[in-house]
């Protein structure tokens, strides 16, 4: 344990360069395929014939905002060890013709809510615009990101003189009161600042702009903070925290038995019912193939699934320092405590008693701490992507996450010491081997 607290201030200034870095979901995959490239990982198409030899390290991205990327072995390999997160995060997207008018004097841009973000974090902060834009070719389209890496834009707050109650009734018009100032009016033309903008960003023309998936993001960068730099914050650590803890557990892992497959998918904040969601076949395509590339027949993926395992690693609320009754009253997980194991009697997560005890297990063997989080009983909470990822392909599977304050906010805080906690975890998930041996019964090795 002690070596794993020594690489905290390693991990967490990794953590913070990518979630800066990581501006939209686009830019977290791609974030992620550089990091994979540079340590020998091949890229794979899913509208090419894969290829794939033992011992090599491959990876493939749907829609450029989900990745997979896995490890085999061995051609007889025992199953698929699976750590499953999310690249998406609570913001306000686009709209097109943004521009709006504003007495001849502001232009302000049209924006909507993507997921169930808190709006009031994002008042009175510097913001801009990141995501990807699809351009005309010579024989087709072709995708740009685009990150507008300055302060831009506002979501200013009306003065306290002119809404008295709004510290008592806090509510807010996503369409009326969360629109950003983008720029001044007078004596412009202001249909087309954006996309001229953008343009210019991107180096293309005007004219050959076809569409856009742009959102709003929080300029302000990730920190350490704390007396003793105890606590970290920063925007998007739902759920790119637990995607970069994956992705260096993968990195570090040392599978020998089983596939080790670390899975990141896309809009988890809007129920995950897209091609690139866990809703979608992407996982299932993915498994399917690396079976069949080792020339397996229906019958060895049908029993590999059996001795296959899943982490659904989605982060999770600790108990607030303000609002502690908000909490169940004896299952209360803190920043710093460890990886949080999420319960729900509604099958709101996916852990029963066997994957919970399997991930116990595995934290058991290593030292690594946790904690147990259920909602209070008359409080429903959210959902994460692992019960829905299990109608596309049936895993015994654990929902786990770092626990953290402000969720959904545009700048959440969680605790310094426990990044590393889940990337010494994803370690050994990916280097172990779940065998089945009947329903309940299973061999860690």
């Amino acid at each position: 344990m002690e070596n794993i607290n020594n690489k905290s201030d390693e991990i967490n200034r990794e953590l913070l360069q990518f979630l800066d870095k990581s501006p939209s979901s686009f830019h977290a995959v791609a974030n992620m395929g550089a990091m994979l490239e540079e340590c020998g990982f091949t890229r794979l198409m899913e509208g090419e014939r894969w290829k794939l030899e033992t011992g090599s390290g491959y990876y493939v991205t749907r829609n450029g905002s989900a990745l997979i990327a896995f490890v085999i072995p061995k051609r007889d390999f025992t199953g698929y060890q699976i750590i499953a997160s999310h690249s998406d995060s609570p913001m306000f997207k686009v709209k097109e013709n943004a521009e709006i008018q504003m007495e001849k004097s502001y232009v302000k841009l049209n924006v909507e809510g993507y997921g169930g973000m808190l709006c009031a974090p994002w008042l009175d902060r510097p913001l801009s615009v990141a995501g990807r834009i699809v351009v005309r070719t010579d024989d087709g389209i072709a995708t740009r990101l685009v990150n507008v890496e300055r302060d831009l834009m506002i979501i200013p707050s009306l003065a306290i003189h002119m809404n008295r109650g709004i510290n008592e009734k806090g509510g807010y018009n996503i369409q009326n009161d969360m629109l950003p100032l983008f720029c001044e009016a007078a004596g412009r033309e202001i249909r087309g600042r954006l996309r001229k903008l953008l343009a210019d960003e991107t180096d293309v023309s005007e004219l050959d702009i076809l569409d856009m998936d742009l959102f709003l993001y929080n300029r302000m960068k990730g920190t350490i903070l704390g007396a003793e730099g105890e606590f970290l914050a920063s925007a998007r650590l739902d759920d790119l925290q637990c995607a970069f803890a994956s992705i260096k557990g993968l990195l570090a892992s040392e599978p020998k038995e089983s596939v080790a497959v670390h899975c990141v998918l896309d809009n988890e904040e809007v129920g995950s019912g897209t091609k690139q969601g866990a809703g979608s076949t992407f996982l299932k395509d993915v498994l399917r193939r690396i079976n069949a590339a080792m020339g397996r027949g229906e019958e060895e993926y049908l029993t590999a699934l059996a001795s296959s395992f899943m982490v659904s690693a989605d982060n999770a609320h600790a108990v607030h320092p303000n609002y502690g009754d908000k909490a169940d009253p004896v299952n209360r997980p803190y920043l710093n405590g460890g990886i949080v194991i999420k319960y729900s009697a509604n099958q709101k997560y996916t852990t029963d008693a066997v994957s919970g005890a399997v991930f116990r297990t595995i934290c058991e063997r290593s030292g690594i701490p946790f904690q147990i989080f259920y909602n209070r009983s008359d409080m429903p909470g959210g959902s994460t992507l692992g019960n829905i990822s299990n109608s596309q392909v049936a895993l015994n599977t654990v929902d786990i996450g770092l626990p953290q304050l402000a969720m959904h906010s545009c700048y959440e805080t969680a605790g310094s010491r426990d990044t590393v906690y889940l990337v010494e975890a994803a370690r050994q998930v990916f280097s172990l081997s779940v065998r089945g041996c009947g329903d309940g019964n299973y061999k860690l090795c």
